[in-house]
């Protein structure tokens, strides 16, 4: 690639990044997007909740959104992974894997985050499959089913007040001792939520669909969804030059209009949020690039 010097480079090519690509393309910007083509959502067979897109593949959904942002000739590709950002006296400096380097003006963050998965036999085989993160992403189609949660404390109470609307044949498993409130047992109790404090072995499924968790006692259950919460961790190296804050979640911390504490350096999408969804990330990029593009003419005028 010949130029190496931006208006705005973008650090992530899915949803997010490329909404935030296309506002920025429709406003003439020279921009990079820069993806290694490995996002979270990978193996989960089917989106939901986006209008226009409902049941579509992620893969179909991103290549559909890439073509559209191709249509902008301001806008160039790269395959990569960014191992290092750095402020410049004029912006900012990104280096590829490869070792390849590039200049930019701006910076938005669109690099997602990774999921961690636990020590489980199966889990990370069906994540995405039939062990989910969002009732909104995927709980229609798994309504009434045979549905558990692995979870513990005061976020598997919430979780399990949201499942309870999709199925009333629900289990919330902790994984050992529940971490849970007498009060909070005892509205579970109310709504014939069944609590197992069990620990869990393996889980057994068909390649991706859940069948049964196994449990270190020897005990079993069959089951048909699993909604889980899992750690995660941020694609993009936090603790380099630049010093990006996090919240105690560990999400890029950004104000109401995506900026982050560094100057210059925007942020959108999964890597930003607890509402992980295409929907959500095609917006908070789509308002991300023109924030940026105002951010640019303020300057340039």
């Amino acid at each position: 690639m010949e130029n190496k010097n931006f208006d705005v480079i973008i650090i992530g090519g899915s949803y997010s990044g490329l909404s935030a690509g296309m506002s920025l393309g429709r406003s003439l910007r020279n921009v990079l997007i820069i993806d290694n083509g490995k996002p979270c959502n990978r193996q989960t067979p089917h989106s939901h909740n986006f209008v226009t897109h409902d049941g579509k593949t992620p893969g179909e959904i991103a290549r559909l959104a890439k073509e559209d942002v191709e249509k902008y000739s301001t806008v160039r590709f790269y395959n990569g992974t960014v191992v290092k950002t750095v402020k410049t006296t004029d912006g900012f400096g990104i280096e590829i894997s490869s070792g390849e380097k590039f200049q930019a003006k701006k910076l938005i963050l669109a690099s997602g985050v990774k999921d961690k998965m636990p020590d489980i036999p199966g889990f990370a085989e069906c994540w995405g499959i039939s062990v989910i993160h969002c009732p909104y992403c995927h709980g229609y189609e798994v309504k009434n089913e045979v549905t558990g949660i692995l979870s513990n404390g005061d976020m598997a109470y919430e979780f399990s007040k949201l499942i309870f609307n999709l199925t009333k044949n629900l289990t919330l498993f902790t994984n050992g001792k529940a971490a849970l409130t007498d009060e909070q047992l005892e509205k579970l109790k109310q709504n014939k939520i069944i609590l197992n404090e069990d620990e869990i072995k393996s889980i057994e499924h068909t390649n991706g669909s859940i069948q049964k968790i196994i449990f270190k006692n020897g005990k079993e259950v069959a089951l048909q969804t699993l909604y889980a919460k899992i750690p995660f961790e941020q694609n993009i190296n936090v603790s380099d030059d630049l010093g990006f804050e996090l919240t105690e979640q560990g999400f890029i911390k950004v104000d109401m209009m995506q900026k982050t504490n560094v100057p210059g350096v925007f942020a959108c999408g999964d890597n930003v949020t607890m509402m992980r969804s295409v929907a959500n990330a095609v917006a908070q990029g789509n308002f991300a690039g023109a924030v940026v593009n105002k951010e640019l003419a303020d300057e340039e005028f």
